[in-house]
């Protein structure tokens, strides 16, 4: 088998030339009588509904894109960590929220590496940065994620 021995596996049918002549679907050519979609060019535009106010310029302007899995993190920087009072050693989520440093205990919390840390701390969080890992684990703490 070659490949122009190839046939297709459905049947192949000629495209009907209409508007020919009365051999070939003739006289209105399938438009029907006259009226604006039986001229050349005629019909009209998507969305048009017959001169009323058509309905998408009814709806508000909705531009953009949601994205549905987007995870929004509550940002918490070490600077605000070293400010907590000295006889905390164990930082968690709910502990933080009660200090008001973050609004929602349930929500995720990112920790960022932004400004310095003195003592050793134990803190707990969603997402930590590389240099916040960093900074936490050269003051003598330790970071758990999850």
């Amino acid at each position: 088998m070659q490949v122009h021995d190839v046939r297709p596996t459905y049947p192949r049918q000629e495209r009907k030339r209409v508007g020919r002549g009365n051999g070939s679907k003739g006289t209105y050519s399938g438009k029907g009588m006259k009226g604006q979609k039986a001229r050349s060019g005629g019909g009209v535009r998507p969305g048009f509904e017959g001169g009323q106010n058509p309905q998408i310029k009814g709806l508000p302007m909705m531009r953009g894109f949601h994205n549905p899995f987007r995870v929004e993190y509550q940002v918490v920087n070490l600077a605000r960590l070293e400010e907590l009072p000295a006889d905390i050693t164990e930082i968690t989520p709910v502990m933080l929220a009660s200090l008001r440093v973050v609004r929602h205990a349930d929500k995720p919390i990112k920790v960022l590496g932004e400004g310095e840390i003195t003592r050793s701390l134990q803190v707990k969080a969603t997402k930590f940065s590389g240099s916040a890992r960093a900074k936490i684990e050269a003051a003598g703490g330790s970071v758990l994620e999850g």
